[in-house]
């Protein structure tokens, strides 16, 4: 890249900030709902409809567009050495039934824009820049998955009541369920992974930091707790000779609070939710005789995540015994902790110092198709402000500063990635015109 445009050049380079805005605007105004959000649902027409539109602004781009058997489609901007591994960006446009324009989206479109701005001042990198349209990423996360290699081949896996047949679904993006395998990217052929995000939550509008250094994505664990008492009469059982589900269940409840609020010996990143409840026979004059309700714990510590799921079993064991009730918890879903890349860190640290952009650490509290990547390359993240912490809703907002700093924050890492991993054809280049 220094062989191609002055460094100077490359210091004061910016994205199109109003250029980016209006691709935002653009693309909202696709699955728009009268009350103000945005429905794009995977494999939906509005979701055909997005995905050509950024196809359409990627080969304006000069970049190669390509479509997988997972149905990511794949913008690629070349380097100066077209063998070399990809730096990549993106994320996805798929939403959920009532969403607003950011999630997903701005980490695709700033990254076309970086690859607009390169393109508009003549600069190739070394590496190639390729910006990556991940398939469905709201319901299965199939097009990160399978790139991974890590997508179930069971079409029945995938089957929702209110979505058709995966394989349907991926042959209207243009991908091919019988050829799925094929989407697995080799790890040599990716150099690094950063994904652009709005944080989806308060911490740093609370702070009043415009970036957050991502330091990694939470593990998940998700459970079904369920909570056997004794149906009765609610007017003829006595207070002290009822078996309550639900008083136990509401034990359990606090019980979880306790431990997702609880500080110190490493305590403080945990999270920990009961989300749903059921219980029977649910009518007004019957005492609850049984209750099922989800748990979700995150944090970025396995060993914390182990920590907490044990003293909830002993504190469940106690509430059991006091209320004379049967309580059980059953896994339903486990998903690893991943730390970001360090390298990748520093240097999103190192852009904001230069930058003047104050910037804090954080982990990830949600999912993204990065934790998904990191299992086959280098990876990092980078947040701006969700005002009032909203997301995955129509008053979902990021204002377009942030916006705007965001992609400069990631046009700058990914030219200062493109310095730090080296190529064989690079380096041979480089001792070339040293003997020279």
């Amino acid at each position: 890249m220094s062989n191609i445009v002055a460094s100077t050049q490359v210091d004061a380079l910016l994205i199109n900030g109003q250029r980016l805005m209006q691709m935002m605007s653009d693309v909202g105004a696709i699955g728009a709902l009268p009350s103000g959000g945005v429905r794009r649902l995977a494999f939906s027409p509005e979701d055909r409809e997005g995905r050509q539109l950024v196809q359409r602004w990627m080969a304006a781009t000069g970049m190669t567009v390509s479509i997988d058997a997972a149905g990511n489609m794949i913008g690629r901007y070349e380097g100066r050495f077209p063998h070399a591994p990809a730096l990549a960006t993106g994320s996805h446009l798929d939403t959920v039934p009532n969403a607003g324009i950011y999630d997903g989206t701005y980490g695709v479109l700033a990254g076309v824009e970086v690859a607009r701005t390169l393109h508009d001042h003549g600069i190739r990198p070394d590496h190639p820049i390729e910006v990556i349209v991940f398939a469905d990423e709201e319901r299965t996360m199939i097009g990160s998955k399978a790139m991974a290699g890590k997508a179930s081949l069971d079409a029945n896996f995938y089957d929702h009541p209110h979505y058709e047949p995966i394989e349907m679904g991926l042959s209207f993006i243009g991908g091919d369920w019988t050829q799925l395998t094929s989407a697995q990217r080799d790890t040599d052929s990716l150099a690094a992974f950063v994904e652009l995000h709005v944080e989806q939550g308060p911490v740093l509008e609370a702070a009043g930091n415009p970036v957050g250094l991502v330091t990694g994505i939470v593990g998940q664990r998700r459970y079904l707790i369920t909570i056997d008492g004794s149906a009765s009469h609610a007017g003829t059982t006595p207070m002290t000779m009822r078996q309550d589900a639900l008083v136990a269940a509401s034990q359990v409840v606090l019980a979880v609070n306790r431990i997702g609020t609880k500080t110190g010996d490493g305590y403080g990143e945990q999270v920990a939710t009961v989300g749903a409840m059921k219980l029977s026979p649910n009518v007004a004059n019957t005492i609850p005789g049984r209750v099922e309700m989800t748990l979700d714990m995150r944090d970025l510590s396995n060993q914390r995540l182990d920590a907490m799921v044990v003293e909830l079993e002993q504190e469940m064991a106690a509430i059991a015994t006091q209320t004379e009730t049967q309580i059980h918890i059953k896994p339903q879903l486990r998903n690893e902790p991943v730390p970001v890349n360090s390298h990748i860190y520093n240097a999103i640290a190192q852009v904001c110092d230069t930058l003047n952009l104050p910037a804090q650490s954080l982990p990830s509290r949600a999912s993204h198709d990065a934790q998904i990547i990191a299992s086959i390359t280098d990876m990092g993240m980078i947040f701006v402000p969700s005002q009032g912490g909203i997301s995955h809703s129509e008053t979902e907002y990021t204002t377009p500063e942030h916006c705007i700093q965001g992609a400069n924050i990631l046009l700058h890492t990914l030219l200062k990635l493109d310095q730090h991993y080296r190529c064989p054809e690079e380096i041979t280049a480089l001792r070339t015109e040293s003997k020279v």
